[in-house]
């Protein structure tokens, strides 16, 4: 076994990335119309990997592929492509093509397709689905957005709790039409209310006569199907689910949930929040056009411009002291600069802790706590290298003592911000991600400015 093992080759470097090798063979054979080219440059690629592609080119390029392409897009590629590109990929295919790739795919797939297109296209693919597929993506659609019932899957492996090992072995063998992959078999009691699941392994390796009851998992749990997303993704990572079964308010099983698509919401969120600390719609793609990126960000670069005229406004005021003392001019950026990125560093650290339910009520004041003392040790460390500086470089130990103190100040202040402003948005139903960053900014420039000019003009006029 372990010779055999030694004789496998080992894995190119480009084995798991898309090669830039390949996009550019796959835009010389768009450009010369070559649909043979096109074949052979995608055939041996992951779905996955035609997905990234077609991410990649530009939309004409992506119309022209579509045309030559004579393997054409199937469920997979479909399921994988990022959602602001599957409406202009859907747009491209001919409705026979549409048809038979939304056949193939998982009815969460199917929901997760059809849920953002507008109402003739998502008409056009409920038609191209059987009877009773339509009607199980319907329901979905009609569970709220974001929630368990539009995540959640219909296909699943279901078996009565009295059930033996050998009954649920000889169902499964002689059954036609299993999901593709699955990874529990749910019990149900006569009202059909999930009362355990068991694992494909444990039943394997129980003997035929056992009980189903007797080789249940003790991580069963079972999810309201108007649970949100972000709650069920939770779930998975804290109880270290593999799948789980959603039920409606009656306690009925109407679908399953499983850790692939658990995991894309954890990754999604993750995405999200990175890109709303920046000020960026979660929805943003590299696959947008120039108009709609401006239109996303274009807000918040106005709320940014508003919170710098806050600043400008507090700086006007110590116009006579900025203009006897030029030296204020040239240390005055870095009182603000240190607040920001000391304000930034608390922020990041709460809305992470608030995005994985790590920061609640009963450790939120230790960790305001924690970071107000960060914020006072650090701004005395930093505080004392500035005063030093002050000194040396303007030859006056008073101006030293102002930016010292308000060093102090700023980043006692930026520390406390960076925590109580997500906490507050998140009380108003604001999401701390998307607006504390520029909450954050205004308090420190604010009250870096303000500490350092007002401590200047008291002190050294």
């Amino acid at each position: 076994m372990t010779d055999d093992l030694a004789e496998l080759p080992e894995a190119a470097e480009g084995d798991y990335k898309l090669e830039r090798s390949t996009i550019s063979a796959v835009r010389e054979a768009i450009e010369g119309m070559d649909a043979l080219a096109i074949d052979a440059a995608l055939d041996p690629l992951h779905p996955a990997d035609i997905a990234d592609l077609l991410e990649q080119i530009s939309s004409g390029e992506r119309r022209a592929l579509l045309g030559l392409w004579s393997m054409g897009i199937d469920g997979e590629i479909l399921s994988e492509l990022d959602d602001n590109l599957r409406e202009e990929v859907i747009n491209f295919l001919p409705a026979g093509v549409l048809s038979e790739a939304v056949r193939e795919m998982e009815s969460d797939d199917v929901v997760d397709l059809v849920e953002d297109l507008e109402d003739d296209q998502q008409e056009m693919i409920l038609g191209a689905l059987e009877d009773a597929d339509r009607v199980a993506v319907e329901r979905a659609l009609s569970y709220p957005e974001y929630s368990a019932g539009r995540l959640m899957q219909r296909e699943l492996v279901v078996a009565p709790e009295h059930w033996t090992v050998g009954e649920a072995i000889d169902f499964l063998r002689r059954e036609d039409d299993l999901p593709e992959q699955f990874y529990h078999i749910i019990l149900v009691d006569p009202g059909y209310h999930p009362t355990g699941y068991v694992t494909l392994g444990k039943l394997l390796g129980s003997p035929r006569a056992a009980k189903l009851l007797s080789i249940i998992e003790d991580s069963f749990r079972t999810i309201p199907v108007t649970q949100p997303e972000e709650d069920v993704a939770y779930a998975f990572n804290q109880y270290h689910l593999i799948s789980a079964p959603v039920v409606d308010e009656d306690d009925r099983l109407v679908g399953v949930i499983t850790i692939d698509d658990a995991m894309i919401v954890l990754d999604d969120e993750a995405e999200e929040d990175i890109m709303r600390l920046a000020g960026v719609s979660g929805e943003e793609s590299l696959s947008d056009r120039t108009l709609e990126t401006v239109r996303q960000r274009l807000p918040w670069l106005g709320v940014n411009l508003f919170t710098a005229i806050l600043a400008s406004v507090v700086i006007s005021q110590f116009e006579d002291i900025l203009a006897q003392i030029v030296a204020l001019a040239v240390l005055m950026p870095i009182v603000a600069s240190m607040g920001g990125n000391a304000g930034t560093q608390s922020l990041t650290v709460a809305v992470r802790a608030l995005a994985t339910k790590d920061l609640t009520g009963s450790n939120l004041w230790r960790v305001v706590r924690r970071e107000t003392l960060a914020g006072l040790v650090n701004g005395i460390i930093f505080a004392v290298i500035m005063g030093i500086v002050g000194v040396l470089w303007f030859g006056t130990p008073m101006l030293g003592a102002v930016i010292a103190v308000a060093m102090v100040v700023n980043m006692v202040v930026a520390a406390l911000a960076g925590i109580l402003i997500p906490i507050g948005l998140e009380k108003l139903g604001v999401d701390p991600a998307l607006a504390s960053g520029a909450f954050v900014t205004t308090v420190t420039d604010v009250v870096g400015f303000f500490a350092f000019l007002g401590l200047a003009a008291a002190l050294l006029v």
